[in-house]
């Protein structure tokens, strides 16, 4: 089967998601054991089939021991099988599988899909994403909000919306269900690369939440923080998060 990366990005999520369900309707695993199995299954597929389709490139995967060769690589797949392990295990649908392909460091190529609701938004097929209403919404975490984000959040008058995965709360911009994506609590690359490259396809401001650029395929894998959100909205969240500061 020849696909281009996008496209390849886009079927490797969407199988790994019917490959997620099938396993949770299984009925044959308790919460903790479905969350490991899950996330083990999906990374199986996804890594095999990349090491199949694209043997040159790097692969940088949260469930796989880490190979340094991948620093040597131009093209390197970063991905992320379960993104939302507890709310994938709870039957919610803000879960997601982030397929990524960071190239020189740049989230270029990805696709994000969201299992629960049957939909996979991907760097090749980009949408219009809705406009945004008067009084703005910011998706933060839905156990542990980012003080930060909280912050902005009463300052610009914006309604927090909580939310499960990184990847769905990405998403959730590009569907209009929120405005703004702050986060500031640590994450690592394959939480952000796909949702990253997928934002960027679509038109949204992505960054640092000092307003520098995300850079991937790094040695060190930690990212601290990102900001996610339509660019006519960047500088005054990008003031904000100074001020704080």
């Amino acid at each position: 089967m020849s696909m281009n990366d996008a496209e390849l990005a886009a079927h490797l999520a969407e199988v790994s998601g019917q490959i997620l369900l099938q396993v949770r309707a299984s009925g044959m695993l308790s919460l903790k054991a479905l969350g490991k199995a899950g996330d083990a299954t999906a990374n199986q597929f996804l890594v095999h089939a990349l090491r199949e389709q694209r043997p040159d490139d790097g692969l940088l995967s949260e469930e796989e021991k880490d190979n340094p060769v991948r620093l040597e690589k131009s093209r390197v797949w970063i991905v992320d099988p379960v993104d939302g392990t507890r709310e994938y295990g709870e039957a919610r649908t803000d879960w997601a599988v982030h397929v990524g392909l960071a190239i020189d460091g740049v989230a270029t190529i990805g696709a994000v899909a969201l299992p629960g609701l049957g939909v996979v938004l991907r760097t090749d097929a980009p949408t219009t994403v809705p406009a945004a209403p008067e009084k703005l919404r910011m998706v933060v975490s839905r156990t542990r909000p980012a003080k930060e984000a909280t912050d902005v959040a009463e300052r610009i008058g914006a309604e927090l919306v909580p939310m499960g995965s990184a990847g769905a709360k990405a998403m959730s911009i590009i569907r209009g269900e929120a405005d703004i994506y702050l986060h500031s609590g640590g994450q690592y690359e394959w939480d952000s690369c796909a949702p990253a490259a997928v934002a960027l396809a679509h038109g949204l401001h992505v960054s640092r939440i000092d307003g520098s650029p995300l850079v991937y395929n790094q040695a060190d894998v930690y990212m601290p923080d990102l900001l996610i959100c339509r660019k006519e909205h960047a500088d005054r969240i990008l003031g904000e998060i100074a001020q704080l500061a």
